[in-house]
């Protein structure tokens, strides 16, 4: 059964690790990847990748990109989204910080943004409109 828009808007806003999905150049699937996300009900969604990165590079090209989340317990429910990307700009050690307390023990936030900062070189955040909405909850199947 498809989520009303409130019950997708609100799985999408929770910590799940999503599947990022861009056009990949001519001969080649789309490029797909894990990938942290933030977003929050009625807003744009943002992901940070490395400025040279290759989902930045299909980014840049395709225009849009599209996310997907699941889970399976207590039902199986999933959502995707997709849509154009609305706003590209260098990343701050404040989103770095934000996006991994999203995911990570708080105990663990400081040696993680430490790492990355030292390691990932560096990184853009990339904001894309929800355009377009598939989602299901297939009960306890």
């Amino acid at each position: 059964m498809a989520l009303t828009r409130e019950e997708r808007e609100k799985f999408l806003a929770e910590p799940h690790v999503a599947a990022f999905a861009v056009d990949a150049e001519a001969g080649r699937a789309p490029l797909t990847v894990p990938i942290w996300y933030q977003y929050e009900p009625g807003g744009d969604v943002w992901i940070m990748t490395g400025l040279d990165s290759r989902k930045n590079q299909r980014i840049r090209a395709a225009g849009r990109f599209s996310l997907m989340v699941d889970r399976l317990e207590p039902t199986i429910r999933y959502v995707s989204v997709e849509g154009p990307v609305v706003d590209t700009v260098p990343a701050t050690e404040e989103k770095l910080r934000e996006l991994s307390a999203r995911y990570l023990p708080a105990e663990k936030v400081d040696g993680y943004v430490a790492f990355a900062l030292a390691n990932h070189g560096e990184q853009v955040i990339v904001r894309m409109r929800p355009e377009r909405w598939v989602s299901s909850d297939l009960g306890t199947v």
